[in-house]
């Protein structure tokens, strides 16, 4: 249980890692929402669109919270 702990904090921290590169990056949401799932895509996580949508809406309101 301990490993798949540490795996989903890894996961989430490059995750959130790739969101904040893209932050940087002046875009509209949009094109911020599109670049974020495929980040999350490429390193291999499989989720339902409702789950992608969720998890992108999520990481990309938390990014523009932090200006």
């Amino acid at each position: 249980m301990r490993g798949i702990g540490v795996f989903a904090a890894v996961l989430g921290g490059a995750v959130i890692g790739a969101a904040c590169g893209l932050l940087f990056a002046p875009e509209k949401g949009s094109d911020l929402r599109a670049k974020i799932a495929e980040a999350v895509r490429s390193r291999g996580i499989k989720l339902s669109k409702k789950e992608m949508d969720s998890l992108v809406d999520d990481i990309a309101d938390e990014l523009q919270n932090a200006d």
